[in-house]
């Protein structure tokens, strides 16, 4: 079965600078703005539920890059940029905002976004010099069959490298307007994608990475940090490895901050590529220390809405009702009718969040736009608001 990331493979490079611009962008400036302060932090997404809806609205991670900051990449454009991602989100009614992830994108990989290479290439004990032997020995390995070669080679023990989670949610921070939310890759899905010649054991190897995010997640300011995983749903017989060190970096986030682990059946320029169902990952789920799942439903077929039943009660549901694999704009009743047939089949009061599939990272802006407002729209109308 061939795996891959939900924002991540291998695609031809394009005629571009063989620098990323935007993951070069320096984060030392920020010194110079006042971090946010622990007020700043004193408003977690669940105090959102006292004074909410029942049922609140975010969005996944990944935002599409302007246009403008493609063409002249700085790291001021940067900070604007995610300053115009959280307004218009904000404008739309959205309850929790996320940063649009802009400085994650990597222009050597313009179909696939780049998300794996910013946490791996800074890591320590990681090579990123990939040549004609190495990319043949991953070929034979064979972990993900749409990478033609590794994120990186691991020739060393795991540490953080430059690996700096902090000044980049700092950043968001200072711009958020209010309550956001921070994504981090899971170390299962990282894992796939690097060549290991240290470790010798993938196993070890995801532990870790694992203790590598862990330390990076403590302290961050953000009301919510998620996990994204996108490669377990195809590969069920690792669930216990993912789901261990899943809730090794789960466990080191703040108390008072929520907690929320996202999973999608893969997303490779609008198209799903792994196989499987929510149904066989019932024991998974419930064993993550999760508050809530952010799960992709809208463009899943209806035996995965049924299968939503077997999840712990104690963890929210998040459900996706807006699917970013195709450019149709959903209508408000669209987006009830999804939230609907949900809370027919688990209960009224199980679906605590909406939110698209995945992230919006290869869309048009004027679409991600749209499906923003209407996911907003079709809350609304769902509860009479």
């Amino acid at each position: 079965m061939q795996n891959e990331s939900c924002c991540e493979g291998c695609a031809p490079a394009p005629a571009a600078p063989s620098a990323p611009p935007f993951r070069r962008v320096k984060t030392r400036a920020f010194a110079a703005q006042p971090a946010p302060s622990k007020s700043a932090k004193a408003a977690p997404a669940k105090s959102l539920f006292a004074k909410g809806p029942r049922i609140l609205t975010t969005t996944v991670g990944s935002y599409p890059v302007p246009d403008w900051l493609a063409a002249l990449p700085s790291e001021q454009a940067v900070i604007d940029a995610t300053r115009v991602v959280f307004g218009l989100q904000r404008q739309a009614g959205i309850d929790l905002p996320t940063d649009g992830e802009l400085y994650r994108f990597d222009v050597n990989h313009p179909d696939t976004n780049g998300m794996i290479e910013y946490f791996i290439r800074p890591m320590a004990g990681i090579s990123s010099v990939v040549g004609r032997s190495v990319g043949e020995e991953f070929q034979r390995h064979s972990p993900m069959g749409f990478r033609r070669k590794p994120a990186g080679v691991v020739t060393g023990p795991l540490g953080e490298g430059s690996l700096n989670l902090l000044a980049d949610c700092q950043r968001a921070a200072a711009v958020s307007g209010g309550p956001f939310k921070f994504t981090v890759t899971s170390p299962y899905m990282l894992a796939r994608t690097l060549l290991d010649h240290h470790y010798r054991d993938f196993a070890a190897l995801t532990h870790a990475i694992a203790d590598v995010l862990a330390d990076q997640v403590r302290g961050l300011p953000a009301a919510c940090i998620q996990i994204d995983e996108a490669n377990i749903p195809g590969n069920p017989a690792d669930a216990p490895l993912a789901a261990a060190t899943m809730n090794k970096v789960l466990d080191a986030i703040d108390a008072g901050t929520e907690r929320a682990v996202h999973f999608c059946f893969g997303n490779y320029g609008g198209q799903s590529i792994q196989r499987g169902s929510w149904k066989a990952l019932h024991a998974f789920l419930n064993a993550l220390h999760t508050d809530h799942l952010v799960l992709e439903l809208a463009h899943r077929p209806e035996s995965d809405v049924t299968a939503l039943k077997g999840i712990d009660a104690k963890i929210a549901l998040g459900i996706g009702v807006v699917d970013i694999k195709v450019n149709h704009i959903e209508t408000a009743d669209e987006i009830a009718a999804r939230i609907a047939a949900v809370e027919k089949k688990v209960g009224p009061g199980r679906v605590k969040w909406i939110h698209p599939d995945c992230g919006f990272w290869m869309l048009k802006r004027s679409v991600a736009d749209r499906k923003i407002e209407a996911l907003v729209k079709g809350r609304d109308l769902y509860l009479g608001r």
